[in-house]
C-alpha cells in the first residue's frame, strides 16, 4: 500500500513537473532568439523522451505484478494450506507492526 501511494505521488510530481514545463515553454523568452529557440527545443524532446520512458517503466511495472499476483494465485492454488499459512504469519506480523 506504500507502494503504491509512493507511486501515485511520483505520478502526480511528474504530472506537475511537466505541466510546469510547458506552460513555461509556451510562456516565455523571445521567439526571435537563437539561443531560446534552441533551448526551447532540447527542453520539448526531454520532457517528451521523460513522459516516454515514465510510461515506460509504469507499464513494466504493471505486467511484473501482475504476474506476481497470477503466480501468488497459483500457487495458493496448488497448496491451500500452506497459503493460508502464509497469509495468517503475514497477518501477525502486520498486526505487530501497526500495533506500535
Amino acid at each position: 500500500m506504500s507502494n503504491q501511494f509512493t507511486s501515485t505521488r511520483i505520478d502526480d510530481d511528474l504530472t506537475l513537473l511537466s505541466d510546469t514545463l510547458e506552460e513555461v515553454l509556451r510562456s516565455s523568452g523571445d521567439p526571435a532568439d537563437q539561443k531560446y529557440v534552441e533551448l526551447k527545443a532540447r527542453a520539448e524532446q526531454a520532457l517528451h523522451d521523460v513522459k516516454t520512458r515514465v510510461s515506460q517503466a509504469s507499464d513494466t511495472y504493471y505486467v511484473r505484478a501482475k504476474q506476481a499476483a497470477y503466480r501468488a494465485d497459483d500457487y495458493v492454488h496448488e497448496k491451500p494450506w500452506q497459503g493460508v499459512g502464509i497469509g495468517a504469519a503475514a497477518g501477525l506480523v502486520l498486526g505487530l507492526l501497526l500495533r506500535r
